[in-house]
């Protein structure tokens, strides 16, 4: 896609007047929101607040009104393997791990769809993602149903990076995860600034997600109810006691 060529200092994700309706029951309404270029955007709320169900919009696996445009295109006519093909990614709240087939495997199918333009260097981005996540490269032949929750959630971002999105949406990347590894994952994921990978991330832990992030969206009952700095989200007490809750007592 060249419109990044031609529309320098515009967002790589924006989503204007968003909704997006199970039935007659309206789970998103009208979301706006902007992703800029080698940032970190995170949506926090309550369950049920709609996060999972806009990021499946964004992904085009559910039907939206509105526009979302990814580097300044309207995706309203484009498939969920163009937008793949186009760099977006998501990894969703179930990982989706091929449980049957070794940690490498699964990797590498990450890269299925420049395998199949005939892109060259995945040897390399294989060998990238075991320097991000040495863990994996010590079970490369490991089936991937026999790792430890935190491993497959690493497996989950490995092999979403091997398809070398632009924009990688991340799903409760921390569900269930004990501390020590929410905090690596965490980590990890900051990290993806430096390599001009830009995070869309839905978090129930919103404290630590804004820790991490630019910019924060708070989602309430399928509505923005607050946005802002993600340092100024954080350090506003009120914004504290309202949204943030029990996990602002670990700080």
């Amino acid at each position: 896609m060249a419109a990044s060529d031609s529309l320098n200092g515009s967002p790589l994700l924006e989503l204007d007047q968003v909704s997006v309706s199970y039935g007659k029951v309206e789970a998103v309404h009208q979301v706006s929101l902007r992703l800029e270029r080698s940032s970190i955007v995170t949506v926090v709320g309550p369950n049920g607040a709609g996060k999972t169900t806009l990021m499946a919009a964004v992904m085009g696996l559910l039907p939206s009104t509105g526009h979302i445009r990814f580097d300044g295109v309207d995706l309203a006519r484009t498939t969920v393997e163009e937008r793949v093909a186009n760099g977006l990614c998501l990894v969703p709240e179930k990982r989706e791990l091929f449980a049957e087939m070794s940690v490498q495997d699964n990797l590498e199918l990450g890269a299925f769809t420049r395998w199949r333009r005939g892109e060259r260097g995945i040897d390399a981005g294989l060998d990238d993602v075991y320097s991000l996540f040495p863990r994996l490269k010590e079970r490369r032949r490991q089936l991937a149903g026999t790792l430890s929750g935190g491993e497959r959630q690493m497996l989950a971002l490995g092999r979403a990076l091997m398809a070398k999105p632009r924009l990688l949406m991340l799903d409760e990347p921390s569900l269930g995860l004990a501390p020590l590894i929410v905090r690596e994952i965490f980590k990890i994921i900051a990290d993806l600034r430096s390599r001009q990978v830009s995070v869309l991330l839905v978090e129930q832990n919103a404290h630590a997600a804004l820790q991490v992030s630019d910019y924060g969206y708070v989602l309430e009952s399928g509505e923005v109810a607050l946005e802002g700095p993600s340092s100024e989200l954080i350090a506003d007490e009120q914004v504290v006691a309202s949204y943030l809750g029990l996990q602002a007592a670990e700080r």
